[in-house]
């Protein structure tokens, strides 16, 4: 990314409005296959609370991966430890667990080398074609969750 700072996510009016654009095309299964409509319990309202989310299919599984750092969803998803992911006409009950930083490097890296990365890089200090290794520090600023149990049903 060069000299650029690294963008500091603000949830504006504008965001809120393409979010919610977004989740009702998410909620029909427009849009590309890894954009859920990911589904949390607020930690102190106890209200439920959805954001659009790309899902990482991986080699190595499954992840959450949080591209504007640590978002009401992760404090959400570290307090519950599980959530429901949405797409079309079907929901799927995840538990997930957070993953350590030395492990999530490589999949940030994966994160970012996809189309997506047209909106969510300029929050990343390290660019697509960064080593895995520039990836470490981004590790500690962006939390990932690995999804290690799913149910899904049809509605």
């Amino acid at each position: 990314m060069g000299n650029e700072p690294t963008k500091r996510f603000e949830m504006t009016r504008l965001r809120r409005t393409a979010n919610a654009a977004v989740s009702g095309f998410v909620k029909y299964g427009v849009g590309p296959d890894e954009l859920h409509l990911l589904t949390t319990r607020g930690r102190r309202s106890g209200f439920l609370r959805s954001v659009p989310l790309s899902v990482l299919d991986s080699e190595q599984g499954r992840f959450l991966v949080s591209p504007y750092g640590e978002t009401d969803w992760v404090r959400n998803l570290r307090k519950d430890g599980f959530a429901t992911l949405r797409r079309g006409g079907w929901i799927e009950l995840v538990s997930v667990r957070e993953v350590e930083p030395r492990l999530a490097a490589p999949l940030l890296k994966e994160y970012l080398d996809h189309p997506r990365s047209v909106v969510v890089a300029p929050f990343f200090d390290a660019s697509p074609e960064s080593p895995v290794e520039a990836f470490g520090a981004e590790a500690e600023r962006h939390p990932v969750f690995r999804v290690v149990r799913s149910t899904s049903i049809r509605i």
